[in-house]
């Protein structure tokens, strides 16, 4: 049986740089039922350069007048503020999670925070220091591909590999990694920890780019659970993808679509949110087991739904069944209607009314 999908809420930085919208957002995604709310922890000077361009999603909905650098700058939170957050994400019943974009921002989350996972995002899927640098601190990692080939997946988990085995691993290098990742320690080490995550990095992402089969192939040559970081507007493509076996769901949030910034377009407002949670619940209820059987709330229409063999018409004891004289009708409380071949020409054990249902025992054994 498929576990509970584990469902994400992205709150990233749709906070705006604010503390208080910050912790309305872990509100907010607590209310709607996700599991886990995820923000993004990052120094901007030690991620982006003063030359680095804003994606033209992001140029859409902040305009051309700063560069990258200075509107990241800007939704930065400080580490009191993450604090806090821990804290109303605790108080509130659901996990704290964050995607860290440099080296300061792991050890703050790991050693200081003491998050048991990470998020790693799709664009520090290259990034072997930081992929290597967050294995060798032994947590799991939730790992988003988008923008990826397989190979390229296949070198990051190598480098996680590599991090996770720490002195058993070859040297840091392609080559160590691909060691690592072929090693049967290191298998078994992603087998513990990793989670991969189909991801289409563009906001809003195309329904016809999603390409949601590639779970299925990332899946298979990995031997690793796929979730799937949906940037899709609504949330049928969401509820697709755990239809066809995401273990995790990844969607952006907002408190309000409206709000100024790069990602609040391209996210749910909390009713949305709440409704894609209670749809995965659905299907995660509806997927079962795969074995198909009667289930129990369908047992009392057996015998309404189904036919018996009855008398067509009234019958003398003696007489021979034929089609003249018997048919299926409801109720199924009787002889199955796969037995009329058995029963035709059989002699009529007592005298049957019309629509009574023949209490016979077929030459199969069948009542």
């Amino acid at each position: 049986m498929k576990p509970r999908t584990l469902v994400i809420a992205e709150a990233g930085v749709n906070h705006n740089g604010s503390a208080e919208m910050a912790l309305g957002l872990v509100d907010a995604a607590a209310a709607a039922g996700a599991d886990v709310v995820k923000f993004q922890t990052f120094k901007s000077e030690l991620v982006i350069s003063t030359r680095a361009e804003k994606a033209e999603y992001q140029k859409a909905t902040t305009g051309t007048g700063e560069n990258q650098l200075e509107m990241v700058r800007k939704l930065e939170l400080d580490h009191p503020t993450h604090h806090r957050l821990v804290e109303r994400a605790r108080s509130r019943g659901i996990d704290f999670l964050s995607t860290p974009f440099d080296d300061v921002s792991v050890e703050f989350l790991v050693a200081t925070l003491g998050l048991k996972r990470i998020k790693i995002p799709s664009g520090e899927i290259t990034n072997g220091p930081l992929l290597v640098n967050i294995a060798s601190r032994n947590v799991p990692v939730i790992l988003s591909t988008g923008m990826a080939t397989m190979g390229e997946i296949e070198t990051a988990l190598g480098a996680l590999a590599h991090g996770y085995l720490g002195d058993l691993a070859a040297s840091r290098s392609p080559r160590g990694f691909r060691a690592a990742f072929r090693s049967g320690e290191g298998q078994a080490a992603l087998q513990r920890n990793v989670v991969l995550l189909h991801c289409t990095t563009e906001y809003p992402a195309p329904d016809s780019d999603c390409n949601l089969r590639a779970m299925d192939s990332m899946r298979a040559a990995f031997g690793l659970p796929v979730g799937y970081s949906d940037h899709t507007n609504g949330i049928a493509i969401a509820l697709a993808a755990v239809a066809r076996g995401a273990a995790v769901i990844e969607k952006h949030f907002t408190l309000d679509s409206k709000l100024p910034g790069p990602d609040h377009r391209a996210s749910l407002e909390p009713a949305q949110l709440t409704e894609m949670v209670q749809g995965i619940r659905s299907i995660d209820a509806a997927l079962g087991d795969g074995i198909k059987r009667p289930q129990p709330s369908e047992l009392k229409n057996l015998p309404i739904a189904r036919k018996s063999l009855v008398a067509s018409r009234a019958i003398k004891r003696g007489e021979r069944f034929s089609p003249d004289n018997i048919t299926p009708k409801r109720p199924g409380t009787g002889l199955s209607p796969m037995s009329y071949w058995d029963v035709l020409g059989m002699a009529a054990p007592r005298d049957y009314e019309a629509d009574e249902i023949l209490d016979l025992v077929t030459p199969a054994g069948d009542t």
